[in-house]
């Protein structure tokens, strides 16, 4: 029920961390795969890896805060794999710990640009292709910290609680044209942005490994999850609140 063979992804946030994971768990399940993220060179060493693993491997560096560059992308992908099955909206920044009496509004608006108007526009552009063929998948990658506010985390938090909104509405708009669209919420991931984001907690017991979460994507890509749409998925791992007391 896994087996992602024949099957092309789209991941954006690859070269690193949760999007890396996904990526390559993807492969290993059968499937080809756009890889975007910024870094060209660890891009390219990624998909080097994949090929090495007997799939195929587009990489393509852009920067998901600029609508041309994200209808390069979605080209990009459906012109060298004439489709696009799964898309994977991993990419995000975090910004340090701020104020909003002290934000500065470039960084504010930058933040709501990658995490969540990139999501948005990429899957509005692959879309069509999916509706065309009546079968699709669409994962956001938003975040626990999507669930509440916090203090000093408004763009980043208010990102990723509308992601998850963009991701129910979205579902109910693609389920007629066979597309199933999710969502998942990870707490804490020792990935290089947690650390440095969160210095403080990167040495904590308790955090996920990236592979964890991918283990979610590989569930809600393959046919096992064709009952779940409009769904975030949280996890928490270790630092669950039901254990904390």
């Amino acid at each position: 029920m896994n087996d992602l063979s024949g099957k092309t992804a789209l991941v954006t946030g690859a070269s690193k961390g949760i999007g890396r994971a996904i990526a390559l768990a993807y492969a290993a399940k059968g499937a080809n795969l756009a890889l975007v993220a910024r870094s060209e060179d660890v891009l390219k060493e990624l998909a080097a890896q994949i090929e090495r693993m007997g799939r195929e491997a587009l990489p393509i560096a852009a920067d998901l805060g600029d609508e041309a560059e994200i209808r390069r992308v979605a080209s990009a992908a459906i012109g060298r794999f004439t489709q696009v099955d799964i898309l994977v909206n991993n990419a995000g920044i975090i910004h340090p710990m701020i104020d909003l009496v002290d934000f500065d509004p470039g960084l504010w608006r930058r933040v709501i640009d990658v995490n969540l108007i990139g999501p948005a526009l990429l899957t509005g552009a692959v879309l069509p292709s999916m509706m065309e063929r009546g079968t699709g998948t669409v994962i956001n990658v938003s975040s626990i910290g999507g669930r509440q506010g916090s203090a000093g985390r408004t763009a980043y938090r208010s990102a990723k609680s509308a992601l998850i909104n963009l991701t129910e509405s979205v579902a109910a708009e693609a389920k007629p044209h066979g597309i199933n669209v999710n969502c998942i919420c990870p707490g804490p991931v020792d990935t290089e942005g947690f650390r440095e984001a969160y210095p403080d907690r990167s040495s904590k017991p308790g955090l996920m490994r990236p592979e964890e979460i991918a283990e979610i994507a590989v569930f809600l890509a393959s046919d096992a999850s064709s009952a779940i749409t409009g769904t975030a998925i949280d996890a928490f791992g270790d630092l669950n609140p039901l254990f904390l007391t």
